[in-house]
């Protein structure tokens, strides 16, 4: 495939810029962007009262005798998080608070997520859901379940 030529590389970053920024400046680009089936850049602002919980990332592994989930939740106090199961669905909510900022005038940069989070997820193998331990420490929630033994075959009578 040919490379395109830089004049032509620069009008595709300005255009991602453009709709990165959700400027409508340059007509070309709501053209381009209507024509390849995908949504014109919103230029609405973003509502706070509608504001969505954020979504808990969480790593999820086995070892011999235990299911692991581990999730980062630095800055959550133990008293702000609910954690719980039902039908091997775990469950995990809480909220990062970011302090009093009521002196702030202008943000600079904000990356930080602050506010309510959760995370449900179907657990991959089963478990006793009456033997399980929550750890927080150093910021990780630590969750061991104890892996139930099935046995691997189970042989069906035909009537």
């Amino acid at each position: 495939m040919a490379r395109k030529g830089q004049d032509e590389d620069l009008l595709m970053e300005d255009e991602l810029t453009a709709a990165f920024l959700g400027e409508d400046e340059n007509p070309a680009v709501a053209d381009d962007t209507a024509a390849a089936g995908q949504a014109a850049p919103a230029s609405e602002e973003w509502d706070e009262e509608e504001a969505v919980p954020g979504q808990l990332a969480v790593d999820v592994y086995e070892t011999k005798e235990r299911l692991v989930v581990k999730g980062r939740v630095a800055g959550v106090n133990k008293s702000d998080l609910d954690v719980s199961i039902s039908d091997n669905t775990l469950s995990i909510r809480g909220t990062l608070s970011a302090g009093n900022e009521d002196d702030v005038e202008n943000y600079f940069v904000q990356e930080c997520y602050w506010g309510e989070f959760s995370r449900s997820l179907a657990l991959p193998v089963p478990v006793k859901e009456d033997e399980v331990e929550a750890i927080l420490k150093d910021g990780v929630l630590t969750i061991r379940f104890t892996k139930l033994k099935q046995d691997t075959v189970k042989k069906i009578q035909v009537l």
